[in-house]
């Protein structure tokens, strides 16, 4: 299906590091924030996946594209990544079925990328300096002018992104007939959270992520599910203010990633940006209730903070990270709300974490019983 022309490309980090490779995808310049995501497999999925929106990937597989472009495979309307950086960018997929290869994929939706980089490098580089922005090009290899780029490039900690990727009008998903009616808060939802709960004999309507609650109870859900999505969680207090009136009319809630972190600002909970962030789909968290761990898909670049939420009286703390104690869960003590740092839908990931679907179903269908 083709093969890259080798042309070289230059990624130019934030502190002034340098990289060279060649050029992949499409031909040109892209900025955003870099991070790492440790996944082997799924690479389709975390390129579409909202909560990477403005974040260029580097990917520590050595293999991507290797199985080519499926169009089921996919977890948004388009690639969602700004860029990618990793050491084989395999035109030739392996695949019968595949659509397309990963070169004709980046060049259609114009997604710049660059390969054969020691990602190890850059990895262990990230991982001791910590998240910051950077800048790949294959058109301009002039590191003042890419410095000069790179400069205007806002860093992610205060840039609310939700607006960007958040659908623009309501829709539904789902039977009409279903068992029960469910509202989701899209801040940058991804496909397979829809799919698991129309999965589960549920009929959707996906809101945008400006909506008042006023209009979503208008429609009568039985419950509200707040997405995952990209940015930082501090600049959304119409985002927040709108779940406090959520939870003061006690509708069942669910948080996933984003979601989470918004739930926690509505209940007092600060959040503040990591480090690096939780990207792979490796991670394990231990489930407080039951004893039980499991091994989680993740991809977060903010968390809540612990001390807020163990001073909290009105929090349970549910899930936490076993790498690095980070809290991964938390429930509202007085209301039918809870929320996870992880993503118990994967795609790609483990399937560990699905349970939390079901939880919440049966959270909703007992409040309809008791209401």
């Amino acid at each position: 299906m083709g093969y890259i022309e080798r042309k070289p490309a230059v990624l130019l980090l934030e502190d002034g590091t340098v990289f060279y490779g060649h050029a992949a995808g499409a031909i040109g310049t892209t900025t955003g924030e870099i991070c790492f995501n440790t996944g082997m497999t799924g690479y389709q999925e975390i390129f579409t996946d909202p909560s990477y929106f403005r974040q260029v990937l580097v990917a520590t597989h050595v293999h991507i594209g290797n199985y080519g472009i499926h169009a089921d495979e996919v977890e948004s309307d388009g690639i969602k990544i700004s860029g990618l950086v990793c050491r084989g960018f395999n035109v030739t997929p392996s695949r019968k079925s595949a659509s397309e290869s990963i070169q004709q994929y980046f060049d259609r939706q114009s997604v710049v990328a660059i390969c054969d980089i020691d990602t190890r490098a850059v990895v262990r580089h990230i991982r001791n300096k910590g998240a910051m922005n950077c800048i790949i090009s294959s058109s301009v290899l002039d590191l003042d002018a890419l410095k000069e780029q790179l400069s205007g490039v806002p860093s992610m900690a205060g840039l609310e992104l939700s607006s960007l990727v958040t659908t623009k009008k309501p829709y539904t998903l789902g039977n009409p007939s279903a068992r029960r009616r469910i509202a989701v808060m899209d801040y940058g939802v991804k496909k397979n959270i829809l799919r698991n709960l129309v999965e589960r004999d549920s009929f959707l309507q996906v809101f945008p992520a400006d909506t008042s609650f006023r209009e979503i109870r208008s429609w009568n859900p039985d419950g509200i599910l707040l997405s995952n999505g990209p940015g930082d969680p501090s600049v959304m207090p119409k985002q927040v203010a709108e779940i406090k009136l959520m939870l003061e009319d006690n509708a069942p809630i669910f948080g996933i990633c984003l979601g989470h972190q918004l739930l926690a600002e509505a209940c007092g909970i600060s959040t503040f940006k990591m480090f690096n962030g939780h990207r792979g789909i490796n991670h394990p968290v231990k489930n407080l209730i039951t004893g039980r761990s499991e091994i989680t898909s993740q991809n977060h670049g903010f968390s809540v903070n612990a001390e807020d939420v163990k001073a909290a009286k009105h929090l349970d703390i549910t899930h936490v990270n076993l790498n690095d104690g980070t809290i991964e869960g938390i429930r509202v003590k007085d209301r039918v709300a809870s929320s996870v740092q992880y993503h118990p839908e994967a795609a790609p990931g483990p399937h560990d974490s699905s349970y939390l679907f079901d939880d919440f179903i049966q959270c909703i269908d007992k409040a309809v019983v008791e209401s």
